[in-house]
């Protein structure tokens, strides 16, 4: 006999319809596009009011979705692409210590901003004042047009206008969205935004092959997909200096405690089978970072910056039992040297921490200063220099001999960076809203 379908399964082959309706109409303004619009698993969830995503599923309730189909399906397109884009510029999981309310607003401007430039005729519709109002502010600031950008605009307005706001972009539901409490990034979320990176990445390659076809609207999209990139994983970043070395360390796998027992019966103090006290591992040695105190430079930038840094090795107990960490404070000169031997060093320098500096910027100090102290012998074993900057002052013309990366607060201009040095582009905002 023939299985009877139900009223929810019915309802949930239509929307499944819907979904793939709407991803080919995405799809045929947005070829580039293809991966990031189907990399999203669709999955029914009570008592949502909207689509919502948790960077694996598009929740989203049968009855909401079937009824914005039947009466504005193009709702419905920008409200899909909108989730999309949120998990394209890893919206989900830049909260870090700011205010999620006025985060999550942040985050919907940008998304609204980019499908209202691109004017595709699936997604188009006509600006209200309002956002016509919004989008002419942001364009005037000075650092481009980013989530952290638009949440600082934000800050600056009232409860009232805030509210207003919240109205006129608000287009799905965060609930699913990381918490920004690190310690509680599941393996699952993790994999998520990791996939979503690759996402990005391959999105970015295929909307390049357009050329100079492009529109306004994906000039926007790819200015986002380049800073989003670099400011992706910090974390990751700094594992580009861990160097292998072994360590003391009782491997438990490789013990048996069955012939352990047996010769200490036996034989008295002479044990069959010891366990392992050695094991390769791949953490942070020895490296320099600079910190750029110029006068461009603003001092709790540079204080957030160290101890985001610090926090990060430690979470992923990236120490050696012996490490040295170099901390150099310059300006046009050497102003500091502060060396981290332990955690306790860490933590007496961040506890007691002073900027010094406020000149004009110069690299090439500290990178001499470096090379003296190698020849001196107080730096033997170098496994990398960070360079923490805005990028505004003379970078040094030779190649070093080890790696050495420059970290940018914001835009910079890539064209004078040495071809030799790596760079990453960070958020100034998560250092300024860093928590003590």
């Amino acid at each position: 006999m023939a299985h009877e379908m139900t009223q929810t399964e019915w309802e949930q082959m239509m929307c499944e319809k819907v979904f793939a309706f709407v991803q080919k109409e995405l799809y045929l303004d947005m070829r580039y596009f293809k991966i990031a619009l189907c990399a999203l698993k669709p999955k029914p969830v009570d008592g949502l009011k909207t689509l919502a995503c948790d960077g694996v599923n598009l929740c989203y309730s049968r009855e909401q979705v079937l009824r914005v189909f039947k009466d504005n399906s193009l709702f419905l397109n920008r409200a899909y692409l909108h989730t999309v884009l949120h998990c394209v510029y890893r919206h989900l999981w830049l909260l870090g210590p700011r205010e999620k309310e006025l985060w999550n607003l942040a985050c919907d401007i940008v998304s609204e901003y980019t499908i209202d430039s691109m004017e595709n005729p699936s997604t188009k519709r006509i600006l209200s004042f309002l956002r016509r109002e919004m989008y002419g502010e942001l364009r005037e600031e000075k650092n481009g047009i980013s989530g952290a950008v638009v949440y600082r605009v934000l800050q600056k307005k009232s409860r009232e206008e805030l509210a207003v706001l919240a109205r006129e972009f608000y287009t799905d539901d965060h609930r699913f969205w990381e918490s920004g409490e690190k310690e509680s990034i599941s393996p699952l979320i993790r994999q998520a935004k990791d996939n979503w990176d690759k996402i990005a990445r391959q999105t970015a390659l295929e909307q390049n092959r357009k050329g100079k076809d492009k529109t306004s609207g994906e000039e926007f999209l790819s200015a986002q997909l380049k800073a989003a990139k670099s400011r992706r994983t910090y974390g990751e970043f700094l594992k580009k200096f861990s160097v292998w070395q072994e360590e003391m360390h009782c491997d438990q796998d490789e013990f048996d405690l069955g012939f352990y027992s047996y010769g200490l019966k036996v034989y008295g103090n002479m044990p069959l089978v010891e366990p392992l006290e050695m094991r390769e591992a791949k953490k942070i040695r020895e490296i320099v970072i600079v910190v750029d105190t110029s006068y461009s430079t603003r001092g709790e930038l540079v204080e957030g910056f160290l101890r985001e840094t610090f926090q990060i090795l430690s979470q992923r107990n990236s120490f050696f039992s012996r490490c040295r960490i170099r901390v150099l404070q310059c300006d046009e000169r050497v102003q500091r040297d502060t060396l981290i031997k332990s955690q306790g060093d860490l933590e007496r320098m961040l506890s007691d921490f002073s900027i010094y500096g406020g000149g004009s910027t110069d690299f090439r100090p500290a990178f001499s200063y470096v090379e003296e102290l190698r020849r001196q012998g107080e730096i033997g074993n170098l496994g990398g220099l960070l360079y923490f900057t805005d990028g505004k002052g003379t970078y040094p013309e030779k190649k070093t001999d080890y790696k050495t990366a420059f970290l940018f607060l914001d835009d910079y201009e890539e064209t004078k960076v040495p071809l030799w040095a790596m760079r990453l582009q960070l958020d100034s905002e998560e250092f300024l809203n860093y928590e003590h």
